[in-house]
């Protein structure tokens, strides 16, 4: 059974340009397809251009942008856009013209993200306002949406006030201005505070050129430091240098403001084309040396607090603000300068005596020594001439040692005073920084503060008993100890020595003596006033081989009966000698002289 058609005829049908393979009527086949090309919009890949939306679904959207066939984009890609409908305008990107199963493929999201980065780039060049929605904290600042694109917010650029809470500019949208963009890697850098700067700038002008020196201003605190304080004028920052927090030492600014505290300054000065400001905070107190008791004068005894510690003194302060100087030399009478630490820390509590006070200069310094008596002031009476003592070896000098009986008193040990008998070349050959030590006083300086002080007077002269022992032409026995060019050095029975030039030391054999050789001497001269005692080796021979002498008894090896019955104590180069044997044989002499 056949189906019959209604057909309608077309009554200007051109039966004999179709029978000559022509369709259209007047129209060539040429001018059909130009007017089919031009009816379609001509569109490239990688360009954005503008779609109908033809039809929504719960998965897609249909776009028309002219072209043979309509475009399928994802709904996902219009989240952003929940009021979308049949008929919109919207922006996409064209990925291909053609994929494999001939379709065209759009992406609205890739077109939002060109555009983006496009108007990125516009407001960098033409340094525009933009805005920008805070998403959310990353180290170091925070992410801002601009145009679709996440782009940083150092935290350094959000405001010209550093931030202390991030967390308040979260879910905010403000204003920024793009400032540095990374093309290669599509990185987008905004700042705020630029923002701020250029409003600011302005009233900086406005603010410095209406400031004059000594106007007292209101401020906030916008920053601490450990040199100062950062104070907000509104608009302006001022800075209050640490020493003009207070009339008081300041170690740590904090001790006198906090963050955000709103505070009164005075300018102390200021510089127009550095638009830099100094404040000042104890200006508006009263100066504490003002409040200083009117009472207060030499020689008064106040109490403090050691603030300050150097070298050369200590800084005591009486009460806020006022301080007074404890310079080293006035903390003990002492007169070996030491380190004020040596005495002293911060934090002391001390009592001190007002030695000077100008309230003029403000300045005051006490003195610790003061509290004490003047040991010099009785010298005389306490460490009378001749009077002994123990005292404290302090150091030495090629002529001496200065050593300290107590504190404030010191005396010189001249070197020659150290010993009867031995030749000390340098006092660090007799004793020893620290050490004890007996002294006799000599002699009182008391202008100088100086004793000069003795340690061979401790004891008998034994050069009074060597007189009678080494008599000149007497022979005792000795060991040469030192060789020099000059001549030796011989050690001698009781401690004492001797000197030998070189032709004396010429041997019977005609040899010469050595070191540490042991012979007999012949004195050949004695001089008690200078210690001096010289001998001869070579004298004992020739006087033997004399005529004269050969008829004569040999020469004795002391020039008294009495030395002969002491035994020679061991030579020890660097004591005094028996000094205990000399007096007994002084005595023992002196007893058989008056028998004689």
């Amino acid at each position: 059974m056949s189906e019959s058609k209604n057909f309608t005829a077309i009554e200007d049908f051109d039966w004999d340009a179709y029978a000559n393979g022509e369709t259209a009527g007047e129209k060539s086949r040429e001018e059909l397809t130009n007017t089919y090309d031009e009816s379609l919009k001509t569109a490239k890949e990688n360009e954005v251009v503008s779609g109908i939306v033809k039809s929504i679904s719960k998965r897609e959207v249909r776009v028309d942008i002219g072209m043979k066939s309509d475009a399928i984009i994802p709904v996902s890609e219009f989240r952003y856009n929940p009021d979308l409908k049949v008929g919109d305008e919207v922006e996409v990107y064209i990925e291909t013209l053609e994929d494999k199963n001939g379709q065209l493929r759009l992406s609205h999201k890739k077109a939002c993200q060109t555009r983006s980065w496009d108007r990125v780039n516009e407001a960098l060049q033409n340094d525009e306002v933009i805005k920008g929605y805070v998403k959310s904290r990353t180290k170091g600042g925070m992410i801002v949406d601009v145009f679709g694109i996440e782009a940083f917010l150092p935290g350094s650029q959000i405001d010209v006030r550093p931030i202390r809470d991030y967390d308040v500019f979260v879910d905010k949208t403000m204003e920024f201005k793009v400032v540095k963009i990374n093309q290669e890697y599509k990185n987008v850098v905004v700042s705020h505070k630029a923002l701020i700067e250029a409003e600011l700038e302005q009233q900086k002008k406005e603010i410095i050129s209406k400031l004059e020196k000594g106007q007292v201003l209101e401020g906030k605190v916008k920053n601490i430091t450990p040199y100062g304080v950062f104070v907000d004028l509104g608009g302006v920052d001022g800075l209050v240098h640490i020493t003009d927090l207070s009339w008081g030492r300041v170690s740590d600014p904090r001790e006198v403001v906090e963050l955000d505290q709103d505070i009164k300054v005075v300018i102390i000065d200021f510089d127009n084309e550095k638009k830099r400001i100094a404040l000042g905070l104890k200006q508006l107190q009263p100066h504490p040396w003002d409040n200083l008791t009117a009472d207060l004068k030499v020689g008064d005894r106040v109490k403090g607090k050691v603030v300050v510690m150097a070298d050369y003194g200590a800084f005591v302060e009486v009460q806020p603000g006022v301080e007074g100087l404890i310079h080293v030399s006035e903390m003990s009478w002492s007169q070996h300068l030491r380190s004020a630490n040596d005495f002293l820390k911060v934090g002391d509590e001390v009592e001190a005596v007002v030695l000077t006070l100008d309230r003029d200069e403000r300045k005051m310094s006490l003195g610790l020594k003061q509290l004490k008596d003047d040991p010099w002031e009785n010298i005389e009476t306490k460490y009378a001439i001749g009077s002994r003592h123990t005292a404290k070896v302090r150091n030495f000098t090629n002529f001496g040692v200065f050593v300290e009986i107590e504190e404030g008193v010191d005396g010189l040990i001249h070197i020659s005073d150290l010993s009867w008998t031995k030749k000390i070349k340098h006092p660090s050959e007799f004793t020893q920084v620290g050490n004890d030590i007996e002294v006799q006083v000599l002699e009182i300086d008391k202008d100088n503060r100086r004793l000069s002080l003795g340690h061979k007077q401790l004891e008998e002269n034994p050069w009074d008993v060597f007189e009678t022992i080494f008599t000149v032409g007497s022979i005792h026995e000795g060991t040469i100890t030192e060789m020099m060019d000059k001549g030796a050095v011989i050690s001698l029975p009781y401690g004492v020595e001797g000197f030998a030039t070189p032709k004396h030391l010429v041997k019977e054999d005609g040899t010469q003596a050595k070191l540490d050789e042991k012979l007999d001497f012949k004195v050949i001269e004695f001089n008690k006033d200078n210690k001096r005692i010289i001998l001869s080796h070579s004298r004992i021979s020739e006087d033997a081989n004399k005529p004269e002498r050969r008829e004569k008894a040999p020469a004795r090896k002391a020039s008294k009966p009495a030395a002969e019955q002491i035994a020679t104590p061991q030579i020890e180069k660097t004591t005094l000698g028996d000094l205990g044997a000399l007096q007994a044989l002084k005595e023992q002499m002196q007893k058989e002289e008056k028998k004689g």
